[in-house]
């Protein structure tokens, strides 16, 4: 009788209602919970929305949770800049885990078209569940512990079917570093008393903000980049998957209610297929049956696009899946008082829980469409991309190596086939010969994201846009592409396929006189501060060089540099030891040269072979400045080139002693504070020596108030007139049309000038977001890059903008007396993606005075 008693005593206590906690409203109504399985706020010790969770808290119950539960198991895919874990969790049920290869195996083989396989019945559907890609976005992160808590505790027929007909696949969290920031900021300003004033300092976080990643990127347009660990741990598990639906969660401004896809109509990317838009619209139905059944407010298809194919919300749609944004109305400091009522932070909690949960129903609702979707979707791709008129995509740029292995790393990361180029072909006028040029076939299952990737477009059916509207990737890295037409493509072009090698260059030669090294590749400005920070004289050619070395002639172009033996104040096998590093860290050949006379160009101790000194540059942060765009040249200089840089606040410059500082560096920004007086600072600075060196905003204000400050220009006075009345509905595509929506031009390069060494040709693309314009100044040789005549390359630009930037400078070069003011209208260092700009202006930094001003 005994066990018996025990049985009916242990089911009693099963079947009790959850004990009143305060974790209630989490709980669903009628789902029985596992009272063995903590609750997320018996392992935090507060209340879900009480305060933020710190990253070690949420990394501890999501370790204590997924590791006693036998329908979870638990992986550490990556880690952030500073080093903080970012967890990935697998739910379904343990029937399914012990089969978890062979339903991973079977998932794949549906996105292989050559594999003949249909979804069969009783396969689950795969739904991918993102938190907290945006650090200061605090309940897109904090949801993920209720959802696993119901996950893991709650128990009956329903969440065993769920778990049967599904693998759930939970990252969290995102940007772990962004996280912290914004948790530190409100623990730091938390009261007892709760103050719903949103100009209370507890909701505005300082800067950057938590939104950002370490190096203040935004890693939510980093699905498609990939320049940050986070997004390379997460994509790469995302393709491990391939899931069918994947939900990205966010938060808004305080004043909306609460979002989720479709998006706006007519701002898709034309790679989306029409069904997943259809698909869109059904699974809306999901999460709108939840918020209606508690009267709470929300919209769709207003605001947010899927334009983009960089967000995680859009990146799914090229990719085979249904990706779907949600937002909820920020609460970062608990309540804040709203035009639509209070917002509370656990409220956002509980919504996007509750969503989540019906993402997580539709997956299994729709699970036999998304599957036969899924297969189809690459099906059909491959087929598009037989019918393509464009048979391949060829590319190259032999003069730098590492430049084209990280394109091809990108394309890898998506699964995008590579094979070196076997035969010699021609496209866009331009010859590419076998075995240094690249070629890109367009029938593969991933034709897609090639067509997103390498096509270049300029009309669009409506003119606004949530993000950038062209990300024409060779065109970033500055590389020959072309497309190949025709109505098959030759077998015989294609080689081997080609993985990203980033390869060391061989071990340099002893030099009997001096050591040199070409400015093209790519690492040059990481090898020459390898040089100059070490205290070695260095010296850079003003021109083409041919020298003698130890293996024959060597041509060298302009930058190229100069490392002589004379007066250095290392030995002969310490200077040797930093060349071999060089060559086998930097993957830059170094030449042993032999004599100090050159074959060609100007002997290397002659005028034409200048010295360079180590920069030592401050750039300006802190309110004002973009983080993203101080951000991407901090990521530049330190973590790609190693080049230490110096930050200090925008309202510290004034009473700053910049006279330690060989360049001060202003990103983009809003730069209305800095009065005359900073800028007559600035421009003595200048005077005295320093380097100025600005983009985007931060230009404008140099060309204005330092470089062109003392000059005199008549303005003529406009004509009055009465002001245009427009209709109120034209608002937004009027006002459009003003607009430079992320979009790429074409520039001439003067590459004789030194602020453009490095470069093979004068074409280039930069990426542009503002209507800035800067004539092309009264210097002849000051404008290093003009936009072309027909400026417009990719991307949405009006007519009337197209034609007010033609022919202007977009790289503007001055000397102003000892020292020089080197302006980018736009922005060399885009999103840590345009590497075919990162030399502008890195040469900025080590041939800033350089060049002379005319006679």
């Amino acid at each position: 009788m005994l066990p018996r008693v025990l049985l009916i005593m242990a089911l009693f206590v099963f079947a009790l209602p959850a004990v009143a906690d305060g974790y209630d409203d989490f709980r669903l109504q009628g789902v029985v919970y596992d009272p063995a399985v903590p609750t997320p706020e018996e392992v935090l010790g507060h209340a879900l929305g009480k305060a933020p969770v710190r990253h070690h808290k949420l990394v501890q119950y999501i370790r204590q949770i997924a590791q006693a539960s036998p329908r979870m198991t638990l992986e550490t895919i990556g880690y952030s800049h500073e080093r903080r874990p970012i967890l990935f969790i697998v739910v379904t049920s343990p029937e399914n885990h012990a089969r978890l290869e062979a339903i991973q195996a079977a998932h794949i083989r549906l996105t292989d078209p050559a594999s003949g396989v249909t979804p069969k019945a009783g396969m689950p559907v795969v739904t991918w569940l993102n938190y907290g890609v945006h650090g200061a976005e605090a309940s897109g992160m904090d949801a993920a512990l209720p959802t696993l808590y119901h996950l893991a505790a709650a128990r009956g027929e329903a969440i065993e079917a769920q778990l049967r007909d599904s693998v759930i696949l939970i990252t969290a969290i995102f940007n772990p570093d962004g996280h912290s920031r914004r948790a530190a900021w409100v623990d730091q300003n938390l009261s007892r008393v709760i103050n719903r004033d949103r100009a209370h300092r507890l909701h505005n976080t300082a800067w950057p903000g938590g939104r950002t990643n370490h190096y203040w990127f935004d890693l939510n347009r980093q699905w498609l980049l990939l320049t940050q660990p986070e997004p390379r741990a997460w994509v790469a598990k995302w393709h491990q998957w391939r899931p069918n639906l994947s939900i990205d969660y966010h938060e808004m401004g305080s004043g909306q209610t609460y979002y989720f896809h479709p998006g706006v109509p007519g701002r898709t990317n034309p790679q989306v297929p029409k069904e997943a838009e259809a698909l869109l619209l059904e699974f809306a139905d999901y999460p709108a049956s939840f918020m209606d059944a508690e009267a709470r407010l929300y919209f769709n298809q207003e605001i947010f696009d899927n334009f983009y194919i960089g967000k995680g919300s859009t990146y799914p749609l090229v990719n085979g899946a249904i990706g779907v944004l949600f937002e909820a109305g920020r609460a970062t400091g608990g309540e804040v008082e709203t035009d639509v009522g209070i917002k509370s932070y656990r409220d956002n909690i509980r919504t996007h829980f509750r969503t989540g949960l019906k993402s997580i129903e539709a997956g299994i609702g729709m699970r036999e469409k998304l599957l036969d979707y899924q297969k189809r979707f690459y099906e059909d791709a491959l087929a598009a991309g037989r019918r393509d008129r464009v048979k391949a995509y060829v590319f190259a740029a032999p003069e730098d190596p590492a430049r084209v292995n990280h394109f091809i790393d990108v394309l890898r990361r998506h699964r995008i086939e590579v094979h070196l180029l076997a035969s010699e072909v021609s496209a866009a006028g331009k010859t590419y010969r076998a075995g240094q040029a690249y070629i890109v076939p367009t029938a593969q299952p991933q034709y897609r994201m090639i067509a997103a990737l390498f096509e270049t477009i300029t009309e669009f059916g409506d003119n606004a846009f949530y993000d950038v509207s062209s990300w024409t990737l060779p065109l970033s890295f500055d590389l020959d592409y072309g497309s190949l037409h025709g109505r098959r493509l030759d077998p015989a072009t294609l080689g081997a396929s080609v993985e990203a090698v980033f390869e060391k260059a061989p071990e340099p030669d002893q030099a009997p006189f001096a050591y040199a090294f070409d400015w093209s590749r790519y690492y040059a400005p990481k090898a020459l501060y390898r040089v100059v920070s070490q205290g070695l004289l260095a010296r850079a050619s003003l021109r083409p060089l041919t020298l003698e070395t130890t293996k024959g002639p060597v041509g060298l172009s302009p930058g190229s540099i100069i490392v002589p033996l004379e007066r250095q104040t290392k030995s002969r096998p310490e200077i040797h030891a930093i060349m071999r590093a060089i060559a086998l860290e930097d993957g830059i050949p170094v030449h042993a040269v032999t004599t100090g006379r050159a074959i060609s160009g100007g002997d290397l101790g002659g005028p034409s072979v200048r010295p360079v000194k180590a920069p030592k540059p401050l750039i300006v942060v802190g309110t004002g400045v973009s983080p993203n765009d101080a951000g991407e040249i901090w990521h530049l200089l330190d973590y790609r080139m190693h080049i230490p840089l110096t930050m200090i606040d925008l309202e510290d410059l004034h009473g700053f002693d910049l006279s330690d500082y060989t360049h001060l560096l202003l990103p983009g920004g809003d730069y209305k504070k800095p009065n005359e007086k900073l800028a007559k600072k600035v421009a003595e600075w200048v005077e005295a020596g320093g380097v100025l060196i600005a983009i985007r905003q931060g230009a404008e204000w140099a060309h204005g108030k330092v470089l062109y400050a003392d000059d005199k220009k008549s303005e003529e006075t406009p004509e009055t007139s009465q002001p245009e009345r427009l209709p109120y509905a034209e608002k937004k595509p009027t006002e459009a049309l003003e607009l430079v929506a992320g979009t790429i031009f074409r520039g001439r390069l003067d590459t004789t000038h030194p602020i453009g060494f490095g470069y093979a040709d004068a074409d280039i693309a930069s990426q542009r977001d503002t209507t800035i314009i800067f004539e092309r100044p009264q210097n002849p040789y000051a404008t290093v890059v003009q936009y072309a005549d027909e400026p417009l390359i990719s991307g949405y630009a009006s007519a009337e903008n197209q034609k007010k930037i033609a022919g202007t400078a977009m790289l503007i070069a001055e000397r102003k007396g000892k020292g020089s003011v080197i302006l980018f209208t736009d922005n060399p260092n885009f999103r840590g993606i345009w590497f075919g700009t990162n030399k502008l202006f890195l040469n900025g930094l080590f041939f800033g005075t350089h060049f002379e001003p005319p006679q």
